[in-house]
């Protein structure tokens, strides 16, 4: 069914914080609408009221028909316990909620309740539009590479990250909300993911910071301007937006510098004028008694001239319309903390062999050296992040060694962001890994965009771009000289990572650096790359 969302003075805010107001938008089939904005900016908070989860402040939601089905698919896979694969796609799809509603309506109808005919057949009309009748078909067809009967929690990230596309992918919703759907993708899901939304027939909205995936894919972006608290949509793709919201703010710089410029000279031309004015008055009284009346009219008349063009600036500085000035537009200003160098050898593995279940990761043999930047690279459930967890020692081998070389300072942002999940105060967590007092804490995590608000909640309510750019503060609190990063632009804004790819030009030590971010790979200067394919590592200098 094509469907149509309608959106009219949408707001929304966190107590007295605005986060948007004024928000109109209209999504027709076909359109894809990248919603791009910085972190705390309201992006998911949007998603959510669109999925009719949370309530506008202000404004107005409507679907057009009204029966049409919205799929919103939120940040993170919730990986409840007890559910597994096959129940996840169900309910995902929607699949799952339409079979209760289903099995309802037909109990309904066999003890002939009132009205149960037409519920029935909506009911059967849903479950079917969603693909209820072949999704089990479907799912063994999809490629997932876990079986269908396995528990959700068992699931690495990655492959948690492949289940959720899959349940994309078998999704047939009238109308789709998509937050950040590439996060832990790797490269073949992220071309299947750009094939689906690229191919889709029904409107999307999809939030994301994924560079490549934005200009593939999307045909509008929304801009959520925090620092302005306006909205903006611009029309023509990812790369439009980029041009035009650049020419768009310089024209509103230059307008207000132009505005202020010309109210200074108005300011000093009616100082200067008053200042003549009181200067006359003051020559006119002092002379009173000279008996020249030529002299002392032409000093009144002077100064009567002087008042009116005093009065005639004034009145111009009362009309000239005020143009109000962009509020500087707050920017991470990210530097990674070093540690002296440590020995020549960083990180070494011999005969290295893990077992996980049915996963094998080895043997290996590898040695990192001093100051080499490696990317490793694999698909989903290769065993990237079980490598390393081996290099770190975090990870018990079954067979073989691992060491660390000597004075090795490792500074981690795992793909979980683990340091900073649990119900401990974000300040108390981040004081308690960066050995800062409380104040030097609270200045370092202001910097990174994280304020009163937030240094005092528990950090496991922080959004996940939240709990990252803790954890890249933390690289600053201290000094690292192996720095390991497992997908670290995941649930960072555009800003943050363009930061993120800058500090790391200028950072001297050992990278080893795990990424699917297409474009970071190509700004990123690595002279190695492991990549790691079902358990086996080969490497490429």
């Amino acid at each position: 069914m094509s469907a149509t969302m309608v959106v009219r003075g949408l707001a929304a805010g966190h107590g007295e914080r605005v986060l948007f107001s004024g928000l109109d938008l209209t999504v027709s089939p076909g359109d894809v609408i990248g919603l791009v904005g910085a972190n705390g900016a309201g992006k998911s908070t949007l998603l959510r009221m669109l999925a009719g989860l949370d309530r506008p402040e202000e404004g107005e939601i409507r679907l057009s028909p009204a029966t049409a089905t919205v799929g919103y698919l939120p940040q993170e896979p919730d990986r409840r316990p007890g559910e597994t694969v096959m129940e996840f796609l169900a309910r995902r799809t929607g699949v799952a909620r339409a079979q209760r509603d289903l099995d309802s309506t037909a109990q309904a109808l066999a003890e002939q309740a009132p009205g149960a005919d037409d519920a029935y057949s909506l009911a059967l009309e849903r479950w079917l539009a969603l693909g209820g009748a072949d999704l089990d078909e479907r799912a063994e067809a999809v490629g997932l590479p876990v079986a269908l009967d396995q528990p959700m929690t068992s699931l690495s990230g990655g492959q948690a990250a492949r289940a959720g596309l899959a349940s994309l992918l078998l999704s047939r919703y009238d109308l789709f909300l998509l937050d950040e759907p590439t996060n832990d993708l790797d490269l073949d899901g992220l071309d299947r993911l750009e094939s689906f939304v690229k191919g889709l027939r029904p409107g999307t909205v999809v939030v994301s910071h994924d560079r490549e995936f934005l200009a593939r894919t999307v045909t509008d972006v929304l801009e959520l301007d925090l620092a302005q608290q306006r909205v903006h949509l611009f029309g023509g793709g990812y790369q439009a937006y980029l041009e035009e919201r650049e020419v768009a703010r310089r024209h509103v710089r230059e307008r207000y510098e132009e505005y202020a410029e010309t109210r200074a000279e108005l300011e000093g031309r009616a100082r200067k004028q008053r200042a003549w004015m009181e200067k006359g008055v003051k020559n006119a009284r002092r002379k009173m008694s000279d008996n020249d009346k030529i002299g002392r009219n032409a000093r009144v008349e002077t100064t009567e001239k002087q008042a009116a063009k005093a009065r005639q600036t004034e009145r111009l500085l009362e009309r000239l319309e005020e143009v109000e000035e962009p509020r500087k537009e707050w920017e991470l200003r990210m530097e990674i903390a070093v540690a002296p160098r440590s020995g020549a050898v960083v990180a070494t593995l011999r005969g290295a062999v893990v077992r996980r279940g049915g996963f094998t990761l080895g043997p290996v043999d590898l040695e990192i050296g001093w100051a080499e930047r490696v990317a490793i690279t694999g698909a989903n459930g290769s065993g990237k992040t079980t490598l390393l967890g081996a290099l770190l020692g975090r990870v018990p081998l079954d067979e073989g060694h691992a060491s660390l070389g000597s004075g090795v300072v490792v500074g981690e942002v795992d793909q979980a962001r683990g340091l900073f999940e649990g119900e401990e105060a974000l300040l108390d967590a981040f004081t308690a890994h960066a050995g800062l007092a409380p104040g030097e804490a609270r200045t370092l995590l202001a910097k990174f965009g994280l304020r009163a608000h937030h240094v005092l909640r528990p950090a496991t309510t922080l959004s996940p771009g939240e709990r990252t750019r803790a954890a890249l503060a933390l690289l600053q609190a201290r000094g690292v000289n192996l720095l390991v990063l497992d997908e670290p632009t995941n649930h960072l804004d555009l800003p943050a990572i363009e930061q993120l790819e800058s500090a790391l030009a200028g950072y001297p030590g050992t990278l080893l650096l795990v990424t699917h971010d297409r474009r970071m790979l190509e700004a990123v200067s690595v002279g190695r790359r492991l990549v790691v394919d079902q358990g086996r590592v080969s490497d490429s200098r």
